[in-house]
């Protein structure tokens, strides 16, 4: 078993924001494999099972509001005795322009609340992150009402051909091969 979580807030009020860029994808990638989210609540997230080819991967939604992300996904990880290096998670990142997008294994949280949350309940912080970029706010402007702010049509067009990417090379990636599937990702996003 593998977990791909997208990091979000629940409710429809966050449905649209750069901060919920993680729910859109895993939602995405749902409807890609004619899957549906079921709430699991003693988990206190939303989960799909994705059979791929090779993988059995949960698709997992924590509805934990984000800064508090690792509740949840602590939890699943334990009951299905899965390992940090079988966990993926999409998510938003500030320091990556808008239309770029970077993975990598481990690290630390980069201020970043929701997988400051993650580290504090896995074992280890050698899980998988698949960053997608929102850029930095305009100079004066503060960087929450940015993250919470409505994704605008120009981002939502760079969030689409990612998406379109990352849904191609998802098997490479659960094979843990990220730095071939972000090579080829990157061919693929540079040819649209």
């Amino acid at each position: 078993m593998q977990l791909l979580v997208g990091l979000g807030n629940p409710g429809n009020k966050y449905e649209a924001t750069r901060h919920n860029i993680g729910f859109r994808f895993v939602d995405v990638l749902a409807e890609d494999q004619g899957l549906r989210f079921a709430a699991a609540p003693r988990f206190q997230g939303e989960t799909a099972e994705w059979q791929t080819g090779k993988h059995r991967v949960l698709l997992v939604k924590p509805q934990t509001f984000m800064n508090n992300s690792g509740e949840c996904v602590g939890q699943l990880a334990r009951y299905y005795d899965v390992p940090t290096s079988d966990i993926f998670v999409v998510y938003d990142d500030l320091d990556l322009a808008a239309g770029k997008f970077r993975m990598r294994t481990g690290g630390g949280h980069g201020g970043h609340n929701g997988l400051r949350s993650i580290n504090q309940h896995l074992p280890d912080a050698e899980y998988h992150r698949l960053k997608i970029g929102i850029g930095r706010p305009p100079a004066g402007q503060e960087v929450t009402p940015w993250v919470l702010g409505k994704a605008d049509a120009t981002d939502r067009e760079h969030e689409a051909r990612i998406f379109a990417a990352l849904l191609r090379e998802m098997p490479t990636v659960l094979d843990g091969n990220l730095a071939l599937a972000g090579n080829h990702m990157h061919l693929h996003l540079k040819d649209q």
